[in-house]
């Protein structure tokens, strides 16, 4: 009994060292699968995708540049400040310059001129914008007001001078740049608020908001259309230059007169004022006889005829004799 007592509890003791063994082989191999499922977490965290990668690679590289750029910035920060970046380009190139001109040339053949410098004109890009001309043969004088491309402007006014004898040139310009960017910058505005008040307009709700916000937009539309219009005037002035070019023949004077002093001059000064004061006077008197006919005639027929009745109607006195005149006493 006792030594089948004593295999019973050695089997129960193997038995239980099995278990355990077992139970510590399966913590074992559940802690392996965690440590390596942890590992493969952490080396993903840790190694960064390629963009990661690319990224910072770019970022060193960018990094002394803008290192460069912050040391500039501190170098420059006690200079005085530049225009904001809203400031037009100062670059000549860049401006927007109104050219205007103005030439007198005497030709020996005012029309044959005239022609050359229209085809002139047309070959630069040009059109003619005015034709004026007087007289004809020796003493002719033709004005043309040419629009020429500006950066044509000045070749084609060499070219003209060429034709005869340059008597007279003035040419002037105008920086219209701050003008222009002044009128987009207030056309930008408008624009935003038309927008504005069309949405506004769009949700109305009564009769008084609509009428009072229709007119509003409608305010709002003719500044804005009044400034796009002064835009396209700049636009044209600065894309087409202004030359007014006189043609004069041999025989016409090539300057003005100068003005005329001395008394004969001012006699005859006097003289044109006096017509001409004479003139306007007759001309008062000739807007006035109508009414005076009109009116002034019956008025004074009408008085007549009130005077003699006047006189009709007054009675008049009887006619007394003189008294006797007393006889004279005789002297004693």
């Amino acid at each position: 009994m006792t030594t089948r007592g004593a295999g019973m509890d050695g089997q129960v003791v193997r038995r239980r060292g099995t278990l355990l063994a077992v139970t510590a082989l399966a913590a074992a191999l559940v802690l392996t699968g965690c440590g390596a499922g942890d590992s493969g977490t952490a080396d993903t965290a840790a190694a960064p995708p390629a963009v990661d990668r690319d990224a910072a690679r770019d970022n060193a590289a960018v990094a002394p540049e803008a290192a460069k750029a912050g040391d500039r910035q501190q170098a420059g920060a006690g200079a005085p400040q530049e225009a904001d970046t809203g400031a037009p380009d100062l670059r000549v190139d860049q401006r927007a310059i109104i050219y205007t001109g103005s030439m007198r040339v005497q030709v020996d053949d005012v029309d044959a001129t005239a022609r050359e410098v229209s085809a002139l004109v047309t070959r630069a890009g040009g059109f003619i914008g005015g034709d004026q001309r007087r007289s004809a043969g020796a003493d002719a004088v033709t004005e043309l007001r040419l629009r020429v491309p500006a950066e044509k402007f000045t070749e084609v006014v060499d070219e003209i001078a060429k034709r005869g004898r340059q008597q007279s040139r003035e040419i002037s310009t105008e920086d219209a740049t701050e003008a222009i960017v002044d009128l987009d910058a207030r056309i930008t505005s408008q624009r935003a608020r038309v927008e504005s008040a069309r949405r506004l307009l769009a949700r109305a709700s009564s009769i008084t908001d609509l009428v009072s916000l229709e007119n509003e937009l409608g305010r709002r539309e003719a500044d804005l259309a009044s400034l796009e219009a002064k835009k396209r005037r700049l636009a044209d002035l600065t894309a087409l230059s202004t030359i007014t070019v006189t043609l004069v023949g041999p025989a016409a004077k090539a300057t003005e007169e100068e003005a005329e002093t001395g008394f004969l001059v001012g006699l005859k000064d006097g003289w044109k004022a006096f017509v001409a004061s004479l003139t306007v006077l007759l001309t008062v008197l000739g807007a006035l006889l109508p009414w005076l006919l009109a009116i002034g005639v019956p008025v004074a027929v009408l008085l007549l005829v009130l005077r003699r009745r006047r006189k009709t109607s007054m009675p008049t006195a009887p006619v007394s004799a003189p008294p006797p005149v007393p006889a004279a006493r005789s002297a004693p």
